[in-house]
């Protein structure tokens, strides 16, 4: 459900030979000499961004012999290399709109299907996906540092979250977003065995989200 956040391999694709290289290896496995001769470029450059693809974990490697023929005298196999197939998400701050997508999803479904509001849906799924996601976890920072919430002590034995994965859905919609938001980390913390409470508390340049000591 939550996506990893791959600015390493995001930044690998900063470069335009290695972009035209990413896209030539999603269309098929494609080998360092044909990449040359697509890209018109030598064929040292390509083995070079290649790899450098490959170690970033945006290509896979397998080895084939392209000639067909085997036994003694066919050649080695040629290094052939193919996109693996994963979305290549990376954001700062940290956002995690697929997360949100899935549970309004969620929401719209058992909407349908118990008869009931969208938004008391949508409060009710977020809820079980924060518990099991904190279940999940080694205690609930973990969790909160694995959804992107950049959790901060407050000095009251509480936390503060630093940054909203949903701030543009929670700006435009605050209403609907920020009390399914609640229930996340609440969530979060029920499964993480938290004894704490989240709560609504918004303030500039954080989440609306208040981590504190259950009164």
């Amino acid at each position: 459900m939550i996506a990893a956040n791959r600015l390493d391999e995001v930044a690998a694709l900063s470069d335009p030979v290695r972009r035209r290289l990413y896209r030539l290896a999603r269309e098929r496995p494609v080998g360092r000499d044909e990449a040359a001769e697509a890209l018109g470029i030598p064929r040292s450059t390509a083995a070079f961004h290649l790899d450098r693809l490959a170690d970033a974990g945006l290509l896979a490697v397998s080895y084939r012999r392209l000639s067909g023929r085997t036994g003694p005298g066919a050649g080695r196999p040629s290094k052939l290399y193919a996109a693996v197939s994963t979305d290549v998400v990376g954001s700062v701050p940290e956002r995690h709109y697929e997360l949100a997508g899935s549970l309004l999803a969620s929401a719209i479904e058992r909407a349908e299907i118990d008869a009931v509001p969208v938004r008391e849906a949508l409060v009710s799924v977020a809820a079980e996906a924060g518990t099991g996601i904190g279940a999940q976890s080694d205690g609930l920072d973990e969790a909160l540092v694995r959804c992107g919430f950049e959790p901060s002590d407050d000095g009251a034995g509480g936390i503060l979250l630093l940054n909203c994965p949903f701030h543009a859905l929670a700006t435009a919609h605050t209403d609907l977003v920020c009390p399914a938001n609640v229930a996340f980390v609440r969530g979060l913390a029920e499964g993480a065995g938290d004894p704490r409470d989240a709560v609504l508390q918004p303030r500039d340049g954080h989440c609306c989200v208040r981590v504190r000591v259950a009164s």
